[in-house]
């Protein structure tokens, strides 16, 4: 008997990667293969090659009937005998650990308030939280310039609780009223930039919360805070990963923030890569400084993943 055209053997014979399934999973990944991993092969390849006067020479050179490939490799040995690019690595990690930690610290609670808030009140508060996208994001960091300095409101505030007295025992700015480019300033700017990205995660998960399990815990005696630590935070993990990895990664590139925020004691590594492009005019030793600086943000990046996996292989 023939087959008719819409059984399952035209299906069997049907080209694999036509199926729906194949091309729903394919999309993301020719995504990824244009736009992410072509880039970074070109930087890859930028980072081994030797800077002409103006241009990057080629890899594979032919003079007479001969091919030389020619890689140097030096720029990355040279990075890790230079300080200048290791402390810059080291600031970058620490105020995108430290920016991180802040904005779950201040993001959770605010978070958990929007999850059991009145279901009217919530669309409110959302909206509330990506207000500031709205602006400019080089207007909003430069308005902390206005905000932190001499004479801005916020300065006159902490100077007259005495704020910056503790601010100068905590070493985070060198004398008293002296807010501005400083690491306080920098992290006030990164914080206040990448909080909204710390709470929508959060937000997300802790509203998908099934509170008959907070009710199970109280009926079995737990307390407020016992339900909380136990099942809330648990059960959340993924909003706290998800927004973490949302803050961490653009915080470590960070360049306009520092820039405007930070002073010559908190350069970041963004500002490194933009003077060896731009000033030095040295594209190898700025590709090799782009691509140390991808391969640290995989490592974070790569423990989301194997968590998400992990993950998932619980709840089947």
């Amino acid at each position: 008997m023939a087959a008719l055209p819409g059984s399952s053997a035209n299906a069997l014979r049907a080209p694999r990667w036509w199926r729906g399934r194949s091309a729903v999973i394919g999309l993301p990944y020719v995504w990824l293969l244009l736009f992410f991993l072509a880039p970074f092969l070109i930087v890859a390849k930028i980072s081994i090659s030797e800077m002409d006067i103006v241009t990057v020479k080629d890899l594979i050179a032919i003079q007479d009937g001969v091919a030389t490939l020619t890689l140097k490799f030096s720029n990355y040995i040279f990075i890790t005998q230079d300080s200048l690019y290791f402390n810059a690595y080291v600031r970058s990690l620490k105020y995108a650990a430290v920016t991180t930690v802040l904005c779950l610290a201040i993001g959770y609670p605010f978070a958990y308030f929007m999850a059991r808030a009145k279901a009217a009140l919530q669309p409110t508060l959302l909206m509330l939280v990506m207000l500031p996208f709205w602006t400019s994001f080089l207007l909003r960091v430069y308005a902390w310039k206005g905000l932190l300095g001499e004479n801005g409101w916020i300065a006159n505030i902490i100077e007259f609780l005495h704020v910056d007295m503790l601010l100068v025992a905590a070493g985070l700015i060198p004398a008293a009223g002296k807010l501005m480019n400083t690491p306080f300033s920098l992290v006030v700017g990164m914080v206040y930039t990448y909080l909204p990205f710390m709470i929508l995660p959060l937000y997300a998960t802790l509203s998908k919360l099934d509170l008959r399990l907070l009710e199970a815990a109280a009926d079995l005696g737990a307390t407020p805070w016992t339900a909380f630590w136990k099942i809330t935070v648990p059960l959340s993990k993924a909003g706290i990963i998800a927004g973490s990895m949302l803050v961490f990664i653009p915080c470590v590139g960070e360049y306009v923030i520092p820039e405007l925020l930070g002073g010559p004691e908190t350069q970041m590594i963004g500002r490194v890569l933009w003077d060896e492009f731009f000033s030095n005019n040295d594209w190898p030793m700025a590709s090799t400084v782009a691509v140390v600086m991808i391969l640290l943000i995989l490592v974070p990046l790569a423990i989301f993943n194997r968590y998400q996996a992990e993950a998932q292989e619980v709840r089947k």
